[in-house]
């Protein structure tokens, strides 16, 4: 269920990337990450969260499957995390001490109202009484459908902890300003008056693809505690 390169490392964190709604392991942003790090030599396993498919898609599922990748008991995990991948990343971290940092891109935070704002309501009703919306795989590049499941699911995981995920380890956040998918207000209001928590605001859409020079600097300063090597360290390699 996870695509990577080489084999995770037998010393520090295991690195996972957990990618976006509709999307997959070899996006953009995942294998940019990943071939950052294996530069570095740190393995970026880049997790199949398309469960149990795209057409039956479920947060509960995903937890599980992030859950299961992350290995025994005695494993530290660093969790890098795009939109609806964000959010599982840090669903996960509220439950699982073995998350050590989280690197949240654009998250989903309280994605049930941000899908129905987008879709509007009369899209809405649709998906309820139909029991399936069109939407765009970005990995077969068709049109897919999600079935309405998803919001009952996605809904029973965020009245947890009251809508907003409950996270105590050190998070980076990266949100684009010009995000009209998931509102850059929803991450600032969950990084406030958290000291454990960075918000890095760029002046990008949700994709976030002309941050990635940004995104690969600000995570490596980010997660030298935990194996990455920042630009310094990177410029004074031979």
């Amino acid at each position: 269920m996870s695509t990577s390169t080489t084999s995770p490392s037998a010393v520090g964190p295991r690195w996972l990337y957990l990618h976006g709604f509709a999307s997959g392991p070899d996006s953009k942003k995942g294998v940019a990450v990943a071939r950052h790090y294996a530069d570095q030599g740190i393995p970026v396993e880049r997790l199949n969260l398309r469960v149990p498919s795209l057409e039956q898609l479920r947060l509960s599922t995903m937890l599980d499957t992030v859950l299961a990748a992350m290995g025994g008991p005695e494993e530290r995990v660093v969790l890098i995390g795009s939109s609806l991948g964000g959010l599982t990343a840090a669903r996960v971290a509220e439950q699982d001490a073995r998350v050590c940092a989280l690197v949240l891109l654009a998250p989903a935070f309280r994605v049930v109202p941000q899908l129905r704002r987008r879709m509007g309501d009369a899209a809405w009703r649709h998906w309820q009484t139909s029991g399936w919306i069109e939407t765009d795989d970005f990995v077969t590049q068709q049109k897919a459908r999600i079935h309405s499941g998803f919001i009952a699911d996605a809904e029973a995981v965020d009245a947890r902890t009251g809508g907003w995920p409950d996270v105590r380890v050190p998070t980076l956040i990266i949100h684009g300003r010009q995000d009209d998918t998931c509102d850059v207000q929803n991450s600032r209001q969950w990084a406030e008056g958290k000291r454990h928590v960075r918000l890095v605001e760029v002046d990008d859409g949700h994709e976030l693809t002309a941050s990635l020079p940004r995104i690969l600097e600000e995570t490596a300063v980010f997660l030298q505690p935990w194996g990455a090597r920042g630009p310094r360290a990177q410029g004074s390699m031979p």
